[in-house]
């Protein structure tokens, strides 16, 4: 089976495919770690990742969908996998459809995690660090015992940039406008599983797997 997991920022996306995969046995195919990787290749494609990724532009669609594709081509892949990350937007979705209908396959399933936008901006935006030691706070899920000092070490606890309400709401709005017309694209195509995430990080698992039809190993 090949599968994607979409959702917004915030919405745990990568912890759930994780957990998704590990528990299915599938291979997970995340499109940022795979840039990363591919970065640090010696190649024709890693030196093409680098000239975009080392001056912070994005890697645009075509080199994505190129990487994703040769991913997808290689041996551990044959029997499906759970795609974290890509597509983004429809163009991406369209071009993985071609590429896997031209191998007799397709997208079985897409789950789409949801979560209010007034949850997504509590999670994203009280984000915390201590300067000394990186130990990470929340304002509402996981407050120091003293405002802005370290629990652990006693350092300074600051915000970084991208952590903060503002980039929050412009970070959603980029997802809404690129990447939630994906959810009516697979809807169109009656492959969309709507999964509430703002349950139990282990329910929203098991909701998952249940939409997967996947038993768990547990």
């Amino acid at each position: 089976m090949y599968a994607i997991l979409l959702g917004p920022p915030g919405a745990g996306k990568g912890t759930q495919a994780t957990e998704v995969a590990r528990q299915a046995k599938w291979v997970h195919i995340a499109s940022g770690d795979l840039i990363r990787e591919v970065r640090k290749a010696e190649t024709e494609l890693g030196q093409l990742v680098r000239s975009y990724y080392d001056r912070g532009a994005l890697v645009p669609d075509d080199v994505t969908i190129r990487l994703v594709l040769d991913r997808l081509n290689q041996p551990d892949c044959r029997d499906g996998c759970l795609l974290d990350g890509f597509p983004r937007t429809v163009y991406q979705a369209e071009a993985l459809d071609a590429a896997l209908g031209g191998k007799g396959e397709q997208i079985h399933r897409v789950i789409a995690i949801e979560v209010s936008e007034a949850e997504l901006l509590r999670r994203l935006g009280g984000r915390w660090l201590c300067k000394v030691c990186g130990q990470p706070y929340h304002t509402t899920s996981a407050p120091p015992k003293q405002p802005g000092v370290c629990d652990l070490c006693g350092g300074e606890l600051f915000q970084r940039p991208d952590d903060t309400e503002e980039t929050a709401r412009n970070r959603l709005e980029v997802y809404v406008k690129q990447t939630l017309p994906l959810v009516n694209y697979y809807r169109g195509q009656g492959k969309l599983v709507e999964v509430n995430g703002e349950q139990q990080v282990e329910d929203v698992t098991k909701a998952i797997l249940d939409a997967l039809a996947v038993g768990t190993t547990r």
